[in-house]
C-alpha cells in the first residue's frame, strides 16, 4: 500500500524539531527521513511549511512537496497583505501545494477579512488552504481561535477554495466533524494525535474512550472520503502512527484515508 504523509514539518537546523525527532526515534534530517518514507512505503509528504514566505527559504528534497506557511513568527511582524506578491511566487511552483495558516498560535479569525487575499489566491491557483484546528503546543496560544467551528465560516463564504482542517480539530471531534460533513470544500487531516515513542496496545487500553471518540466521528464522515493520514512528523514516531491509525480506521478505506485522498486533495498527481 502507498502511503502520503499529508502533515509534516521539516526544518533540520531547528534545535526543538531535532529534539522531538529524537524522542520520537528519528533523526531531524533528509537522508533519515527519505529512508524511513522508502521502508514503510511512504511515497511522498507535504510539509506545512515554518520560516517567512520566501521561496528562497523552500527548499526541499523531491519526495516531499510544501504548503507556504503564515505562521506566528512571520506574522508578528509582517502583515498578510504585505505578503501576498511571495505567496504567489510559491504557488507558482509545482511543489508548492497549498497555504497553511496558524489560528491560535496567531490571534486571528480564518473569517477574519486579512485573509481574503490568501483565499483569492487559493481560489486563483487551485490549491488548498490548511489550517490549523485544536490545541496547541504552546500555553500562550488563544485556542478560541482554532477551534474547528471557526473554520465553518471562512468555508461558507469561500465555497470554491479547499480547505484542510488539521488535526481534526482535536479534542473537539464532534464539532471537527461536523464542519467536514457540512462543507463539501473542508476535509480533515489526522496528523499531530500521537507524541514521542508508545506502546499502542497500552495506549489503546487507557484511552480506550478516547479511541472510541476518534473511531466514531471519523466514521461519521461518508465513506471516509474526507479523512487524510499525516504524521506532523517530527513529532511521532512514524511507524507506529501508521499502526495507530490502521487501528482506528476499517481495513476496506486504508487506501482512501493513507493515500487516495490526499493524491486528490493536494492535485499530486501521483496515482497511476
Amino acid at each position: 500500500m502507498k502511503i502520503i504523509d499529508a502533515h509534516l514539518h521539516f526544518w533540520p537546523e531547528e534545535d526543538g524539531f531535532t529534539n522531538l525527532a529524537l524522542a520520537a526515534g528519528h533523526e531531524n534530517n533528509a537522508e533519515h527521513l527519505e529512508k524511513a518514507y522508502e521502508e514503510l512505503g511512504i511515497v511522498c509528504g507535504i510539509v506545512m511549511g515554518n520560516r517567512s514566505v520566501d521561496p528562497e527559504d523552500h527548499r526541499y528534497p523531491d519526495f516531499l512537496r510544501y504548503c507556504i506557511g503564515m505562521d506566528s513568527f512571520y506574522l508578528t511582524e509582517n502583515d498578510v497583505s504585505e505578503s501576498v506578491e511571495a505567496l504567489e511566487e510559491n504557488l507558482k511552483r509545482p511543489q508548492c501545494v497549498g497555504i497553511k495558516l496558524y489560528p491560535g498560535y496567531s490571534p486571528i479569525y480564518v473569517s477574519d477579512p486579512i485573509y481574503e487575499p490568501v483565499y483569492e489566491l487559493a481560489k486563483t491557483y487551485g490549491k488548498p488552504v490548511a489550517v490549523h484546528t485544536g490545541e496547541t503546543s504552546m500555553a500562550s496560544a488563544y485556542l478560541k481561535y482554532s477551534h474547528p467551528l471557526s473554520l465553518d465560516q471562512a468555508a461558507a463564504e469561500h465555497p470554491q477554495v479547499q480547505f484542510v482542517m488539521c488535526h481534526y480539530g482535536n479534542p473537539w471531534l464532534m464539532d471537527a466533524a461536523a464542519v467536514v460533513s457540512k462543507n463539501p470544500n473542508v476535509a480533515a487531516d489526522i496528523s499531530g494525535l500521537l507524541e514521542g515513542r508508545v506502546s499502542l496496545d497500552i495506549l489503546f487500553e487507557e484511552k480506550r474512550g478516547y479511541m472510541e471518540a476518534l473511531r466514531t466521528w471519523m466514521g461519521y464522515l461518508h465513506e471516509y472520503e474526507d479523512i487524510l493520514f499525516g504524521t506532523d512528523w517530527p513529532l511521532a514516531n512514524l511507524k507506529e502512527y501508521i499502526e495507530f491509525v490502521k487501528r482506528l480506521v476499517p481495513e476496506k478505506y486504508w487506501e482512501k484515508v493513507f493515500f487516495d485522498n490526499a493524491d486528490r486533495i493536494y492535485r499530486l498527481g501521483l496515482k497511476k
